[in-house]
């Protein structure tokens, strides 16, 4: 009984996988810009869970993976002020949020 409650690496890297390929078939399939940036920051937040799980399972225990992904995470608040910015910025020029209609950015 004590197998089936045993986390291993295989387990984070799997749900690592999973959450990755969901935010990027959201980056593809959708085409609402909003939900194009959570399906970006999705595929982000998976790959700060596979460098953890590694560190956390590395033979000789570092903090190498933690600690990238705390600079990770400071660029990913960077890149929220600034991608929410463009967002709103683009939709106050084309009244939508839709990637369809966003074929041209010229003024």
């Amino acid at each position: 009984m004590e197998a089936f409650t045993q986390i291993t690496l295989n387990h984070y890297l799997a749900l690592s996988g999973i959450l990755f390929m969901i935010g990027m078939i959201g980056v593809m399939m959708r085409r609402n810009i909003i939900v194009i940036y959570m399906s970006l920051e999705l595929m982000l937040n998976a790959a700060n869970l596979a460098l953890v799980s590694f560190s956390r399972f590395s033979a000789v225990p570092k903090l190498d993976g933690h600690i990238m992904v705390f600079l990770i995470i400071t660029v990913a608040a960077a890149e929220v002020a600034v991608g929410l910015a463009l967002i709103v910025a683009l939709y106050r020029l084309k009244q939508t949020t839709n990637t369809g209609d966003l074929t041209s950015l010229k003024f």
